[in-house]
Formats: structure tokens, C-alpha cells, sequence
């Protein structure tokens, strides 16, 4: 935790390792927990991403800029709802909204992201790993891994919706099993 970063509201750092995939079927129980989420692209820069989103009634202001490896280093700020507001406005490329559901599996918490808008048909599961080198136990609805491929972060989706790649979700998703 950063104290006094950012006016003394509750801020973190750390390093976010995740692998992200696609889904060959949604899940069949039902998710622990479901968030609405929109959130929006402020700058981007050479692997450095400034974003603000609102997660349910929550606002955060987030800074991932580049590691070594799959890792990035996140930098995270508390927002009230006018300071949202003010950084929304600010965002060049259409807001991205999703569902987010949380599955846990295999002790891990998968986050599966069901994309909507432009974005509709689109979906994603990430998991957070301790370490790049960490083993984990994939659920049957998991597809092909995309970690890496950019094109499938959020910040490259808000400036090149799924609608626009000319491709439907299936066809997609068999593409990249090879």
C-alpha cells in the first residue's frame, strides 16, 4: 500500500500476473459473485495504460505499466463518483461495459467477463496468479489461451470493438484451437 500517495484515500500497488482465455461454453453453476463494469481508457502509451472504472458503486483509477514476463505493475486509486465522472469524460474511445463473473475452480478465482455494446458476443476468463510459473487447473468451459495477444486487452477492445472484427465468437474460438 502507497500512503498519502493520492490524498490518503485507499491506494495500492503491486504486480498483476494473469493468463486470459477463451470459453468454448459459459459455465454451468452459477457464479459466486456478478459486477457490473464500465470503464474507460484515459492515456496509453508504450505498454502504459491509465484507466478509470466503475466496478458496481465503486471508482478506480489504475495505472498498469510494463514488467518483465506476463506481469505488469498495477498502481490503483479510489475515486468518489465526481471524480469518475470527470475522467470518463476524458476518455477518447467508447466506454467498455461487461458483466463480470467470478467462478471459483481448482483454487483459483476465475474472472469470466461477458462483454456487451459494441463488445456484445465477446467473452473472456482471466485468473491472478501468485507466479508466472504457477500451475493451474483449467475448467471444462476454458478454450484457447490469448494471454499475451493484444489484441484481446480491454484497452485495445475499446478502440477496436469485437462488432468490427468480422469474425463471430465460435469461428474464433476454432481459429485459435488450430
Amino acid at each position: 500500500m502507497i500512503k498519502g500517495l493520492f490524498g490518503g484515500k485507499k491506494n495500492s500497488t503491486s504486480v498483476e500476473i494473469e493468463r486470459k482465455f477463451l470459453l468454448t461454453r459459459l459455465p454451468e453453476a452459477k457464479p459466486e459473485r456478478r459486477h457490473h463494469i464500465r470503464q474507460g481508457y484515459i492515456a496509453r502509451n508504450g505498454g502504459t495504460v491509465v484507466r478509470v472504472r466503475q466496478k458496481d458503486d465503486n471508482y478506480i483509477l489504475s495505472v498498469k505499466t510494463p514488467s518483465t514476463g506476463i506481469g505488469r505493475y498495477e498502481i490503483e486509486k479510489t475515486l468518489t463518483a465526481d471524480e469518475a465522472a470527470v475522467l470518463f469524460a476524458a476518455c477518447r474511445e467508447p466506454v467498455i461495459e461487461k458483466i463480470r463473473e467470478i467462478h471459483p475452480h481448482g483454487g483459483h478465482i476465475w474472472e469470466v467477463d461477458i462483454f456487451d455494446g459494441a463488445n456484445t458476443g465477446l467473452i473472456v476468463a482471466e485468473v491472478e496468479l501468485k507466479s508466472e510459473t504457477e500451475d493451474i487447473i483449467l475448467p471444462p468451459w476454458i478454450g484457447p489461451e490469448v494471454t499475451g495477444l493484444q489484441k484481446f486487452y480491454n484497452a485495445h477492445i475499446a478502440q477496436n470493438p469485437f462488432k468490427s472484427w468480422g469474425v463471430s465468437y465460435a469461428d474464433l474460438v476454432k481459429r485459435l484451437q488450430g
